[in-house]
């Protein structure tokens, strides 16, 4: 159970750092909109669609990185949720037997 609730707390700094670096992308481009939770391709671009990097280069590799850091925010809620839920079940099971 110590490591468990060590693993964590380590899950959830990491998650603060990295919402960090979602806070910090949505602050170098207005385009890329300010919600953390969503991807950048969700929202709309004024002007053509840039599909590739020649439409705007700098813009698009900004908008790749973000959703890369997204992704792995994701991932790390998802491993948060797992490891709360084997840490429950063992709370569970040393207060029943």
């Amino acid at each position: 159970m110590i490591l468990g609730s060590a693993l964590l707390i380590i899950l959830y700094l990491i998650l603060k750092y990295i919402l960090a670096w979602i806070s910090y992308y949505n602050n170098l481009d207005p385009r890329l909109g300010d919600s953390t939770w969503r991807f950048t391709y969700d929202y709309p671009v004024v002007g053509e669609r840039d599909i590739s990097d020649l439409d705007d280069k700098d813009f698009v590799r900004l908008r790749r990185k973000k959703n890369k850091v997204i992704l792995l925010m994701y991932s790390i809620v998802l491993i948060m949720f797992v490891s709360s839920m084997s840490l429950l079940s063992k709370f569970l099971i040393f207060f029943t037997s």
